[in-house]
């Protein structure tokens, strides 16, 4: 049986991995777009013998056009595709877009084009890398093109998670705080242990974490662990004294104020602390976000 063509405006990181791993589930390829150099250059190497083409010309040849663009570049995408008169009724239009539903493709939508908010929920290297993971694929679409929405996830052995229009930025917020937060926390803390005198901080770090994340996906707040949840007062106040006295950035120190003070209050939601305790403990971070301030006033 024939299979829908495929075309991807925007062929980065994402639109080029998706777009090869459907040609090789058997789904032609008929063209992408792209100008940078580093996009010219996955292009011929993930896609090879695949025609490079302008967005206009790649959404007239495919039978399904996918724009993987940036989350604030996508509506203008999309109406200058609607102004060019190559996107057709019947047309499927996928974005990758987390944050962005149906209404971002309003434009081709009112040409009778069948809208389809497709995300993988994953980062992406651009790379042959990506090839072997099956992501979970946030799906916003009409009832009549929910199959279709499957079936492309399913060839790209992902998992479909249906998400209403109305959740989009939730669903995409979650990603967001649990991933890209994630990094900068990571990263803060491998700082930390340079200034204590780790060469190795990332071997340091990485048992402890992948045990903690392994532990926390498994179980959730059961998984955890440390001096809040422990109601170790004294330790916490250790804590905030040496980054108050060591050369820290004031975004770590506030970074680790305001997770310890998350840390109490989901602590003592499930009783694992009292609440005299987690009184105590934030007084303790309120007091450092205090001193905090009275040091950067003294600056000025």
């Amino acid at each position: 049986m024939s299979r829908l063509s495929m075309g991807v405006v925007g062929a980065g990181k994402v639109g080029s991995v998706l777009a090869a791993r459907l040609r090789s589930a058997g789904y032609p390829v008929v063209g992408v777009s792209g100008r940078s150099a580093a996009t010219r250059l996955r292009i011929s190497t993930l896609l090879p013998g695949v025609s490079v083409l302008e967005p206009a010309q790649v959404a007239a040849a495919a039978d399904v056009l996918i724009l993987a663009v940036p989350d604030d570049d996508l509506i203008a995408v999309a109406e200058e595709l609607a102004s060019s008169g190559a996107v057709r009724p019947g047309q499927y239009v996928l974005h990758t877009s987390g944050r962005h539903g149906l209404d971002a493709l309003a434009a081709l939508t009112r040409l009778g084009a069948r809208p389809i908010a497709f995300h993988p929920a994953m980062t992406f290297t651009g790379t042959a890398v990506d090839f072997d993971r099956g992501p979970v694929f946030g799906l916003t679409a009409a009832p009549a093109d929910r199959a279709l929405a499957e079936e492309l996830v399913a060839a790209l052995r992902g998992v479909p998670m249906w998400v209403a229009e109305s959740d989009r930025a939730l669903y995409h917020a979650a990603l967001a705080h649990g991933a890209n937060h994630l990094v900068t926390l990571v990263a803060q803390s491998m700082d930390l242990l340079r200034n204590a005198g780790a060469q190795d901080p990332a071997g340091v770090l990485r048992p402890l974490l992948t045990a903690a994340l392994d532990n926390v996906l498994a179980y959730g707040d059961a998984a955890l662990t440390g001096p809040v949840v422990r109601g170790d007062v004294t330790t916490i106040r250790a804590h905030v004294d040496a980054l108050a006295a060591a050369n820290v950035d004031d975004a770590t120190t506030a970074a680790y104020l305001e997770l310890a003070r998350a840390t109490a209050s989901r602590s003592e939601a499930d009783r694992r602390i009292a609440p005299a305790t987690a009184g105590t403990i934030r007084q303790v971070l309120d007091e450092a976000d205090w001193d905090a301030m009275a040091h950067i006033a003294a600056g000025f």
